[in-house]
């Protein structure tokens, strides 16, 4: 089969490397892929908006199926589109895709399905939202309805928080067109998790649990970012509420969508809180997440492209997982989640070894060295017997290759080790 992988960042050079091990696979292509990617695929520079463009290059590429890694062009449409070209195409409708494109769409599916998530409220009106700020009080969370990159979330601990949030999204159109509605909904605490699922109409086959860390610094401060690593196994959140979360979430979600007209196909990413009252819905994507995919692909031990023809046929294969723990660690340009420098080089990339992963999602090759052209610039993941040592592991191969231009948290996985040590 001749695979193509829509996207260029850290998740899809994971998928791709994932891919690249299918035993079905003669020929993997990625659009527009990366310098990092091309070690694994043949990379064509492609935009993931220009679905002409790839829709041509998968015909006369003899592609058998076209796998899309970023939100962007999901949300876009290209599945519909390629579906109408008779292009075979695993994710989301454009109508499907909504559930991570609109987060009112989203919420108001929880709500008509009993799925477990905050109370909220939709503004269009900023004064409107304003006051409801006022009346409801601080900790409480604002989201820009439409696509931030991850970054359209502002969890307010103060009133001060919440009105100067508040107005970066409304106001000042912080993140553009997508904060011309604004989400306010309750302040949920407890232990973050999350949940993928391969879907198909009412078909859920779920992956392993990962834990992301938003906050760009240890201990968790610092502003959201769209990642800084993630784990897995999640050891502090048992196999039942997982399973929990399946039937109680991901599963209604999948009927809903179903029920809505717009059956889901792909990836169905529940970023979930586990709160007193069980696992809740903090958001939906419609993808693989960015950074747990470069944690789950490397633990299943399945093939990937197999599952994925499996799911679509209308099957619910039975997945095969590694009990390794496995821990990724991003390194990010300085000045990330804010403006940040590009060009900057990097460390001798050769000199990690053989047991890291390497995935690329900002990096230019120029010459023998490699350079900055992101904000996240690449993630090391490991495999290992328990999460510090493979945790200290990663963090010593980001250490042989960090500069003074780049960082990293060397706290991942920081809560899975607090509540062990618990007494």
């Amino acid at each position: 089969m001749n695979i193509l992988i829509v996207g260029g960042g850290g998740r899809e050079h994971a998928m791709a490397w994932k891919v690249a091990q299918s035993t079905l696979v003669d020929k993997l292509y990625a659009a527009p892929g990366s310098d990092g990617i091309a070690s694994v695929a043949e990379c064509a520079p492609i935009d993931v908006m220009d679905f002409q463009g790839l829709a041509d290059f998968a015909e006369t590429h003899d592609v058998d199926l076209t796998l899309v890694g970023p939100e962007q062009p999901l949300v876009g449409g290209i599945v519909d589109y390629f579906s109408a070209r008779g292009l075979k195409i695993f994710g989301p409708s454009k109508a499907a895709a909504r559930i991570e494109g609109s987060k009112s769409f989203a919420k108001a599916l929880m709500k008509n399905n009993q799925i477990p998530t905050s109370h909220y409220q939709t503004f269009t009106d900023y004064q409107q939202a304003g006051d409801y700020l006022q009346q409801v009080g601080a900790p409480i969370v604002l989201k820009a309805d439409g696509l931030a990159a991850g970054k359209g979330v502002i969890v307010a601990m103060t009133m001060a928080e919440a009105e100067q949030g508040l107005k970066a999204i409304m106001k000042d159109r912080k993140f553009a067109d997508a904060g011309a509605r604004v989400v306010i909904e309750e302040y949920l605490a407890g232990d973050e998790f999350s949940l993928m699922a391969l879907v198909n109409g009412e078909t859920v086959t779920p992956l392993a649990i990962a834990q992301d860390h938003k906050r760009a610094f240890d201990g968790d401060k610092g502003p959201n970012t769209g990642g800084m690593g993630a784990y897995s196994p999640v050891p502090q959140i048992p196999g039942k509420i997982a399973n929990e979360a399946v039937q109680t979430i991901l599963k209604p979600a999948a009927s809903g969508m179903v029920q809505e007209g717009c059956p889901f196909t792909g990836v169905l990413y529940a970023g979930l809180m586990l709160t007193k009252d069980g696992p809740k819905v903090i958001e939906f994507n419609c993808r693989f997440g960015d950074p747990e995919t470069q944690v789950v692909l490397p633990r299943l031990e399945s093939d990937l492209v197999q599952v994925v023809l499996d799911v679509m046929d209308g099957g619910q294969p039975a997945l095969s997982w590694s009990d390794k723990t496995a821990v990724g660690v991003v390194l990010a340009t300085a000045g990330y989640p804010g403006s940040y420098p590009k060009g900057r080089k990097l460390g001798d990339l050769g000199a990690l070894p053989g047991a890291a992963l390497l995935f690329h999602a900002g990096t230019k090759k120029n010459g023998e060295d490699w350079l900055t052209s992101g904000g996240r610039v690449l993630l090391v993941t490991r495999l290992g017997d328990d999460l510090r040592t493979t945790r200290d592991a990663v963090n010593k191969d980001l250490e042989r290759i960090a500069t003074d231009d780049v960082f990293f948290r060397k706290d991942i996985g920081h809560r899975a080790l607090e509540a062990a040590e618990k007494p």
